[in-house]
């Protein structure tokens, strides 16, 4: 472990919300780090971290950043991982820790389009010849919430599908634990469990929330399907609007839990939404 140590961790996307958590975990725990992006010259990053300029899709563009790197944290998707694998092999990369979805070990989002191209990505991952590979898998990430920062400002009201849908919301630094637990210690199976918020809320009550952060309340308009449908649409592809909306009927019926695997693995509760809102008060001022 202790020359494992010395090569710094990279992150791969570490301007992503997630992403840009791992480097600052691993930052405060003095971490030899170095980080890439598609573009990396559109943020600064702290002093002293190497930056490369890479993109998973590319994979000639992962070389540099690779070489002599020990473990890698990153996001991918099933067209990249082959040359994701074919890199880090070459560099002696040791372990891989992949953000998937919490969906893939979800019993009632089997099938759903979003689980099944998570499932693929983790699939490809595990049948490559290549370093080991740690999945990641929130459920519900509470930075989906970041979405309703823009119709607020625009519209005045957050409009929901399926409103008094119950979910547990996770915070992205409890992501970020997970994924800097995968990178620098031992892996065990709770590493790879359905990593969720401490209760189930729902989306109703979550702007609710918001709403007595930035210090008024929040109306709430509810949506038809078919009105939902289509403004998921406008923002990505229809097949995956309607998987959107899968996940929240399957929410609405009751099946989206609660686990405990940040306090099993961290040693401390998760972070619920109420923080998460006042950590975000300035988005949706």
């Amino acid at each position: 472990m202790a020359g494992l140590d010395r090569k710094p961790v990279l992150v791969v996307g570490a301007r992503g919300n997630i992403g840009r958590c791992v480097l600052a975990q691993l930052l405060d725990e003095r971490r030899p780090v170095r980080v890439s992006a598609r573009r990396p010259g559109k943020v600064r990053f702290p002093g002293g971290v190497e930056v490369f300029a890479a993109d998973v899709t590319e994979p000639a563009s992962l070389r540099p950043a690779f070489e002599g790197a020990g473990r890698v944290f990153l996001y991918a998707d099933h067209g990249s991982v082959d040359g994701v694998v074919r890199e880090a092999r070459a560099a002696g990369v040791e372990r891989l820790v992949l953000l998937s979805s919490g969906s893939v070990i979800h019993p009632t989002s089997a099938g759903n389009t979003l689980t099944e191209r998570h499932r693929r990505t983790e699939d490809a991952f595990a049948a490559a010849p290549g370093p080991p590979v740690v999945p990641i898998r929130p459920l519900v990430l509470a930075t989906n919430a970041l979405g309703w920062a823009y119709l607020l400002r625009t519209t005045g009201s957050v409009p929901l599908y399926r409103p008094d849908a119950l979910t547990a919301p996770v915070h992205e630094r409890d992501v970020a634990a997970f994924a800097c637990a995968a990178l620098t210690g031992a892996v065990t199976p709770a590493l790879s469990g359905m990593l969720t918020g401490p209760v189930r809320t729902s989306q109703r009550d979550q702007v609710a929330v918001i709403g007595r952060v930035v210090g008024e309340p929040i109306p709430v308009r509810e949506l038809s399907r078919p009105d939902a449908l289509a403004r998921f649409s406008e923002f990505m592809p229809v097949e995956d609007a309607e998987a959107v909306l899968r996940f929240l009927d399957d929410a609405a019926a009751g099946n989206s839990p609660a686990t405990t695997a940040v306090e099993d693995v961290l040693g401390r509760p998760a972070i619920g939404f109420e923080q998460w809102a006042a950590d975000h008060a300035d988005d949706f001022s």
